[in-house]
């Protein structure tokens, strides 16, 4: 099993739970394919002693549960009738409710499952993010009431590369001997520094995707990550056949299909002309919109002020879009672009694309949202992050060039720390700080 830090979330909730009485069933959402329903399944075995799975989309017959009275006892009475061999065990018991989406009364019995502190119940399910309105599947029931207040939303992604480099054997020991650098300021030495540089390409290359990172430790096989990664691509691809409506299924995958060119050209933001030429927000803007929300992209908004709070100053029609796990962004790109990038020979301006991409999604699995000050045609700071109560601009180059844009923000701006992230060893120069693109993971 993948160490994955979701894990200690779930411990947090199930103690919340027990301790002080959490009137709240746990939500957990994400794209496809990065392990919610596994890791939820190994919660329940070994953190209970008895574990009821419920699938509403291969199991449809579950949903006779909800109908009727939405009453705790109702609701395991009839569980117990038609489910077999299960065992409800006051205080010991968890209740995975997967594919929610596909019943309504489920959901909406969400509240009364929350007050009633006998078992644990968890949620989950396919393309969460989006509204009820914009999913096209027939399977999806809209529930008669959204249980406000009763959910604790807990949002999970493919693997972070400090996850990636537990799957691959490196100990809590040897990161925090890594991360100690960071603490001291002294220079990476060159042995240390070679190791991780490598070991972060790889991870560029094979990406979060739980069955692809468990592949590719058994395997150590590129070939196999590529296959795996054009199965997960395809699953996307059909679910927005599925699940996006009308003429939105074509539109969402053309604005898919395009986040990769635009970022090999390193556009300074989305432009619509570039997924069909002269055409605008007024056609393409709805299918945008579900990708965010279906979590299949990073969205990454320019900022007016670069002042707290941030989202205040956020254009929302000024935006990039990131595909949310790199391994999927470079297997779009194909197998050459891959082995560039491993053996560190990439060159134009798709490498530069290809650093933001994992610089983006490092700062989302952080819990960052996603900022850019592009205040002029000159300058440009990539990310900007909320930290400590201030601003702090965070500039990712692909090689170590120069970086007048973050000097120029320095200069007018003044923050306690500024950040540049390169394929190089680490430094300081008064309040800019240069760090290794690995280094990304203790932001």
């Amino acid at each position: 099993m993948l160490k994955r830090k979701v894990y200690n979330e779930l411990l947090s909730w199930k103690k919340e739970r027990r301790e002080n009485g959490l009137k709240k069933c746990l939500f957990v959402k994400g794209a496809r394919q990065v392990g919610k329903s596994f890791i939820l399944k190994e919660f329940g075995k070994n953190e209970y002693k008895s574990f009821i799975y419920i699938d509403f989309f291969s199991e449809p017959e579950r949903k006779m549960i909800f109908e009727g009275s939405l009453t705790p006892d109702e609701i395991y009475k009839k569980m117990s009738g038609l489910i077999p061999n299960i065992n409800l065990i006051p205080g010991n018991t968890l209740i995975f409710l997967d594919e929610i989406q596909c019943c309504g009364n489920a959901r909406t019995a969400v509240k009364f499952l929350a007050e009633d502190l006998r078992y644990d119940v968890v949620l989950s399910g396919s393309l969460l993010g989006l509204s009820y309105g914009e999913d096209d599947d027939k399977s999806v029931e809209i529930p008669s009431s959204i249980p406000v207040g009763y959910e604790r939303n807990l949002t999970m992604y493919s693997l972070d590369f400090e996850e990636f480099l537990w799957a691959n054997g490196y100990n809590d020991e040897a990161i925090g001997n890594l991360k100690s650098y960071l603490d001291t300021e002294e220079q990476i030495p060159d042995v240390i520094h070679n190791k991780y540089e490598g070991l972060f390409r790889e991870y560029m290359v094979v990406g979060g995707m739980p069955e692809v990172v468990a592949d590719f430790v058994t395997y150590k096989d590129f070939s196999r990550v590529n296959r795996i990664q054009n199965d997960i691509l395809s699953e996307y691809q059909d679910d927005i056949s599925k699940h996006a409506v009308g003429r939105e299924k074509q539109y969402v995958r053309m604005c898919y299909d395009a986040i990769p060119k635009q970022l090999a050209k390193e556009l300074k933001k989305f432009q619509y002309s570039t997924v069909e030429k002269g055409q605008t927000r007024r056609k393409y803007g709805g299918s945008v919109k579900w990708l965010k929300d279906s979590a299949m992209v990073n969205a990454c908004y320019n900022i007016h002020e670069p002042y707290i709070p941030l989202m205040a100053n956020a254009n929302n029609e000024q935006f990039k879009l990131y595909i949310n796990d790199t391994g999927l962004l470079t297997c779009m790109y194909g197998f050459e672009t891959k082995a560039a990038i491993l053996n560190n020979t990439i060159k134009g301006n798709a490498k530069g694309g290809i650093y933001e991409n994992v610089a983006a999604e490092c700062l989302v699995k952080r819990g960052y949202n996603l900022y850019y000050y592009k205040p002029d045609d000159i300058h440009e700071i990539e990310f900007l992050i909320e930290k400590n109560g201030e601003v702090i601009p965070v500039e990712i180059k692909a090689g170590n060039s120069v970086t007048p844009s973050l000097n120029s923000f320095i200069d007018e701006f003044k923050p306690s720390i500024a950040l540049k992230y390169i394929n190089g060893r680490n430094g300081r120069v008064d309040s800019k700080i240069t760090l290794p693109h690995y280094m990304l993971m203790f932001i």
